[in-house]
């Protein structure tokens, strides 16, 4: 995924609480994270986040193409 859809994903999350964009799915993670693993059964998957900031607002974001997931942290 671009860095622009990301930085799009991140503002809507962070302006409007959307929760997916088009077949993409957004989840939150627990603050202050950069770095989440994604379990699928018995195995993980590290998704590493970049920093975006936000009308002021610093969000931590990573996206999974396996699950089409963007993960989302505040900082």
């Amino acid at each position: 995924m671009d860095e622009k859809r990301m930085l799009n994903i991140v503002e809507q999350y962070s302006r409007q609480s959307v929760m997916a964009d088009g077949e993409i799915k957004v989840t939150r993670v627990p603050d202050w994270n950069t770095v989440y693993v994604e379990q699928f059964g018995e195995m993980g998957r590290a998704i590493i986040m970049t920093e975006y900031k936000v009308d002021g607002k610093t969000f931590w974001a990573g996206y999974s193409s396996r699950s089409q997931t963007v993960f989302v942290s505040r900082a």
